[in-house]
């Protein structure tokens, strides 16, 4: 138990680690497609962190699992399409 409580604990202060530097890029970087990359892949790493070991689907039924991940990899893609492709998916989102 003392174990498991370690790597929560760690995954914690990750957590709050990219957390922080996800402000910082935001503050002081551009809004280039280098940073809106490494938005992208924080967001997916927090996003696998939480699910697997904070919402305990890491030992949970494998489409459950598969489906809260794969959200966290879309999710970061459509980010930087919409950055890639800003004109076009006005377009398709307008009536």
């Amino acid at each position: 138990m003392a174990k498991e409580t370690k790597l929560i604990d760690i995954l914690w202060l990750l957590l709050i680690g990219l957390t922080l530097f996800s402000a910082y890029m935001a503050e002081r970087s551009s809004s280039g497609f280098f940073s809106i990359a490494i938005m992208a892949a924080v967001l997916a790493i927090k996003g696998r962190i939480i699910v697997d070991h904070f919402m305990e689907l890491k030992h949970a039924h494998k489409l459950l699992r598969a489906l809260m991940r794969v959200y966290f990899y879309v999710i970061p893609t459509l980010i930087i399409v919409a950055y890639l492709f800003p004109e076009e998916i006005a377009k398709w989102t307008t009536l």
